[in-house]
């Protein structure tokens, strides 16, 4: 079940740690666990998916795509097979899809919904409700959809698809591997040629997946570096066994501890290593981190490395901002290891942190504060000035709203803090890293 504003809160104090050590694996990747459920229930025949992220999320995505027709089970070897209905084939669900708190599931499945003759109601919990979806539903409704959103283009949303739906050429006006990806599976079941222009490379593991399972799917990049991606449909999915890499966004929050608690050596199995998602490994090297990467491999289509994290000196750095799409859900945690970095860190082009699960901007610049981090807010970035290694003053509590994202990375900066932090709320944690506490008292030789 999602975690909604309704739960009771479930606060927690982290506190100076020992360093990190031994080797431990995160859970699957999120982006690759979403797409995986949804591409092989548009198969026809069985799927295979093992390493699967078992948190909220895609749980979510899981129950949404039953609700529509897949059967979808978990065996008792923690691998899931998913029986699926065909492209063209989703039937209409009975109720409202409670999406919970992932983006990610909502704005995939209106794609998806979008070129089928069915109805579906979106929902959320508060923090999803706050989320604008116009980016996604202005091109959707280019293809013939119909949406009736609640006031603000946000959830509850009504989703009335149509079939057959019209191909568009369209151009994303910001970078987003979402409205990408939405608009891309609305075009498996569109006759014609769909074709998504994308100045700014985002993550493409649907553009891989795709290909993966069968789509006619063309990639090209003109003069100017602008990827054009062409999807010819209707298409015919080939039902796959999948194994889902280690999640390097839920892997940062463990790179950034090992890196700023003294002594730490610790090693990450298995972790994706997508150059379209590595963003975070790039600046923390160039911060001075020691990250070495170990049996370098290629798992289902996807790269995939152990990495061996050491503690390290680091030295604060300006980001290129070109950089933010491939790490853009990092930055919460990133700005804990600048906070812990020589000198000056400065990060622009940011804006999309302000319509994540939080303002990630203002609740990051807020909570730094209250540990007492120097830290300037600015429009698209934050400016921190860092500790120089010394321990944190800690102290303060952090208002999490509702963040996972948010929550881990107060969690990290407790590991290096005089007084340590409070955080209002762990429970949102499990939306994608159920196991996240566990691990970290393991890792810190606190549990």
């Amino acid at each position: 079940m999602a975690h909604s504003a309704d739960q009771a809160p479930v606060p927690r104090h982290f506190a100076r740690s020992g360093p990190l050590t031994g080797t431990i694996r995160v859970p699957g990747d999120k982006s690759i666990s979403h797409r995986a459920l949804m591409l092989s229930a548009l198969c026809v025949g069985q799927s295979r998916i093992s390493g699967l992220l078992e948190g909220e999320d895609v749980l979510a995505t899981a129950a949404a795509m039953c609700a529509m027709g897949a059967q979808i089970e978990r065996g008792a070897d923690d691998i899931w097979t998913v029986h699926g209905v065909g492209v063209g084939g989703l039937m209409q669900p009975a109720q409202a899809l409670d999406m919970g708190n992932s983006g990610t599931s909502t704005r995939l499945l209106m794609g998806l919904v979008a070129s089928h003759p069915i109805t579906a109601m979106f929902t959320g919990d508060a923090s999803l409700s706050r989320r604008p979806m116009a980016r996604v539903t202005d091109p959707l409704g280019e293809m013939g959809a119909e949406f009736n959103a609640s006031p603000g283009g946000t959830l509850p949303l009504m989703v009335r698809g149509i079939s057959p739906a019209v191909p568009i050429s369209y151009r994303l006006p910001v970078a987003s591997a979402q409205v990408k990806s939405a608009i891309l599976l609305a075009a498996l079941n569109t006759p014609g040629t769909t074709t998504v222009i994308e100045p700014v490379a985002t993550r493409d593991h649907s553009e891989k997946m795709l290909k993966g399972f069968g789509a006619d799917l063309m990639v090209e990049t003109d003069a100017d570096g602008v990827r054009h991606i062409h999807v010819t449909g209707p298409c015919d999915l080939t039902a796959q066994d999948i194994e889902v890499p280690g999640d390097p966004s839920s892997a940062a929050f463990f790179i950034v501890a090992a890196l700023i608690v003294p002594g730490s050596d610790l090693t990450i199995e298995n972790v994706g290593m997508n150059i379209t998602r590595t963003g975070i490994i790039t600046v923390l090297e160039q911060m001075g981190g020691q990250i070495e990467r170990l049996n370098e491999r290629t798992v289902g289509g996807e790269p995939v490395a152990d990495l061996r994290v050491r503690a390290s000196d680091l030295t604060g750095i300006t980001v290129d901002p070109t950089i933010v799409p491939s790490m853009v859900d990092e930055f919460p945690v990133f700005f804990i290891a600048a906070a812990m970095a020589s000198g000056t860190t400065v990060t622009s082009g940011l804006d999309e942190l302000r319509v994540k699960e939080s303002d990630r901007l203002a609740t990051m610049a807020r909570g730094l504060e209250a540990i007492g981090v120097d830290v300037e807010e600015r429009e698209d970035g934050l400016v921190i000035t860092g500790s120089s290694a010394a321990p944190l003053r800690g102290g303060g509590l952090v208002a999490t709203l509702l963040d996972h994202r948010i929550a881990m990375s107060f969690a990290v900066a407790g590991l290096v803090s005089e007084q340590g932090v409070d955080v209002d709320d762990t429970a949102p944690i499990a939306t994608s890293f159920p196991d996240f506490l566990n691990l970290l008292g393991r890792s810190t030789g606190a549990a």
